[in-house]
């Protein structure tokens, strides 16, 4: 195939930072397994005019999920685990759990669940669970928060006690909510393994494919390679351009000290490279993490038809379903490219985002440090551009 001619969709992701959406922005663009774009432009550190380089580390968050749920289905693949196990066969303190009744204005107004949360319900986020970030003004912000479920002075199983002790949102399998299911999934990795979470994915991810910057914990010696993050001017509106810093963010001292939580959910800092070679082991036509039937079901929507990603406050994403670990998109969306469908994809809270559409054979990597910045304008331009290069 030609070249693609990516010079459109440069100019696009340099105007945001230009107009100063983003600080800076490292971009990987595939055709199957082949890297035909690599592009990088703006700042790591705007206030010390540390250019942006290709091998810059990034904050994940929930980019890390990728890494989790591969780490669940070599446990599949090796017959410890089956996705329609109870998880309280692994983790029994989450037998005989609660759930806030329809209503509820007390966070001790439950019922029993009707069924156990199973390993797939916590892979497509339908076990209950809740976040504590996104729905403020809830009676399970508020609980989640009060108790600090997300403690990062508390290991995993810390954490899921903690979440043994409040109800869940719904009955397992009836809704969609995004949560810290893939946490307790942290965790179930760590039971079923015998080693800590971050040893396994170490062992059996990082070390196999070579991801040599990708971790919990940014090295003395490497932590002028962290780039700055940044938050914008007006979080409830990403259309509004200014740029402020926000190091301090999820929590001072973040991937710089050894916190005991290693959070499956969001806890990795890695670099363009590290996850172009994580997409790309994902890939057919070449060595795969994964046997192909295994990146097959992950990559299928597992949701029934009355569920669709959805996040409070925001219109419900009908056109997204949900696999194991990502979103999986059923129609075009408003703005988005008609070839989208197939694809599947997911991004974090800082403004990275991969996706793979395994349909039509391409992939693409944006790494940015912008708090709150996955599903902002950025991520649809970058999208949409990049189809365009790529002959979409």
């Amino acid at each position: 195939m030609p070249s693609p001619d990516c010079a459109p969709l440069h100019d696009a992701l340099r105007a945001q930072v230009d107009q100063q959406f983003l600080p800076g922005v490292s971009t990987a663009l595939l055709r199957g397994r082949t890297v035909v774009d690599r592009w990088c432009y703006g700042d790591a550190d705007r206030e010390a005019q540390v250019a942006l380089r290709d091998d810059h580390l990034y904050r994940m968050f929930s980019n890390t999920k990728l890494v989790t749920s591969c780490a669940v289905m070599q446990l599949v693949e090796e017959g410890l685990i089956r996705l329609a196990d109870p998880v309280e066969a692994y983790l029994p303190e989450l037998d005989r759990l609660q759930v806030l009744r329809p209503g509820a204005t007390r966070i001790d107004d439950t019922e029993p669940t009707h069924t156990s949360i199973t390993i797939e319900h916590l892979m497509t986020h339908t076990s209950g669970l809740s976040y504590g970030l996104f729905d403020p003004g809830s009676l399970l912000f508020a609980a989640y928060n009060e108790r600090r479920v997300r403690n990062p002075a508390r290991p995993l199983a810390d954490m899921v006690t903690a979440l043994s002790t409040l109800p869940l949102s719904f009955h397992p399998g009836t809704a969609w909510e995004y949560s810290m299911a893939t946490d307790v999934l942290g965790r179930l990795i760590e039971v079923v393994r015998g080693q800590s979470f971050g040893e396994v994915i170490a062992r059996r991810i990082f070390a196999p494919l070579g991801m040599v910057d990708t971790g919990f914990r940014v090295p003395q010696s490497e932590r002028h390679r962290l780039c700055a993050l940044y938050v914008g001017a007006d979080l409830a509106d990403p259309t509004r351009p200014g740029l402020s810093r926000a190091d301090d963010k999820p929590y001072p001292g973040a991937y710089l000290e050894d916190w005991p939580l290693e959070s499956g959910g969001g806890g990795l800092v890695s670099s363009l490279d590290d996850t172009i070679r994580l997409v790309r082991s994902l890939l057919p036509d070449g060595d795969t993490l994964l046997r192909p039937e295994t990146i097959e079901a992950m990559f299928h929507n597992r949701l029934p038809p009355h569920l669709c990603v959805r996040f409070p406050n925001l219109p419900r994403f009908t056109h997204r379903g949900f696999g194991l670990g990502s979103s999986v998109t059923l129609a075009a969306g408003p703005g988005e490219p008609d070839a989208i469908v197939g694809e599947v994809a997911w991004g974090g809270l800082a403004g990275t985002v991969w996706w793979i559409n395994p349909r039509i054979g391409i992939a693409g990597v944006l790494m940015t440090q912008r708090w709150f910045g996955f599903e902002n304008p950025f991520s649809y331009v970058f999208k949409r551009e990049a189809y365009r290069a790529l002959g979409f």
